[in-house]
């Protein structure tokens, strides 16, 4: 999410008050638990926030029955969002936009491609996401943290060269909707874009940061 913060705004409709992300630094690589940068309504209004990448769970060894750090649930299910109670809350109650300017996708092994894509002439675009507020004991970790994850659908005919899933990506005219929407209308949007809206951007063997986007 390389997006500098005016950007961001404009494109997310954020008043600067609501922007409560402090100095918000490119981020050239955004790691499962990392926090990033997502924007939800309270109180009426868009709001810019960190969250943590991941809904948490208790996570316990199976060897040796100790209570590991918790289990990051990072991507949701479009097929399973309104009846697995992880999700179903949040997605009826809380969904956010979450601004990125690419993703990546590995396939292979030993050593792993990974594909970097993006959406074709923009600055940034969102993905579809819910979040919510966990305070409490997990296992045995104190948890105090806003969190989020991404909806993930089946794939259009580009993400589907990469992998069997991909994360959904909201077209601008979509983004109210998704925020605001009653719940029939907001999973009406969860088939994304369309394949010809998606560029492949870079292509290497270890997924350190984003490339440089060129069109």
């Amino acid at each position: 999410m390389t997006m500098p913060l005016d950007a961001v705004r404009h494109i997310f409709d954020v008043q600067p008050d609501r922007a409560r992300v402090g100095n918000l630094e490119p981020m050239r690589s955004i790691w499962p638990k990392d926090e990033a940068p997502i924007v939800l309504i309270d109180d009426g209004d868009r709001e810019l926030v960190r969250g943590s990448w991941g809904f948490l769970t208790p996570n316990k060894s199976k060897k040796t029955g100790k209570w590991l750090k918790p289990q990051a649930w990072n991507n949701t299910r479009d097929d399973k969002v309104r009846s697995a109670p992880l999700w179903r809350d949040s997605f009826e109650t809380r969904r956010c936009l979450i601004p990125a300017t690419a993703y990546a996708e590995a396939t292979g092994r030993n050593p792993a491609t990974y594909h970097w894509a993006n959406v074709r002439d923009a600055e940034g675009f969102a993905f579809a996401g819910i979040w919510k507020r966990q305070v409490g004991t997990l296992g045995e970790t104190e948890i105090d943290a806003m969190v989020f994850s991404i909806m993930t659908a089946s794939p259009n005919s580009f993400a589907a060269q990469y992998h069997t899933r991909m994360p959904v990506i909201l077209p601008p005219d979509a983004y109210e909707t998704w925020l605001t929407g009653s719940p029939d209308a907001a999973y009406s949007l969860l088939g994304g874009i369309s394949a010809d809206l998606m560029l492949l951007i870079g292509e290497g063997e270890r997924m350190t940061e984003q490339p440089e986007i060129s069109s």
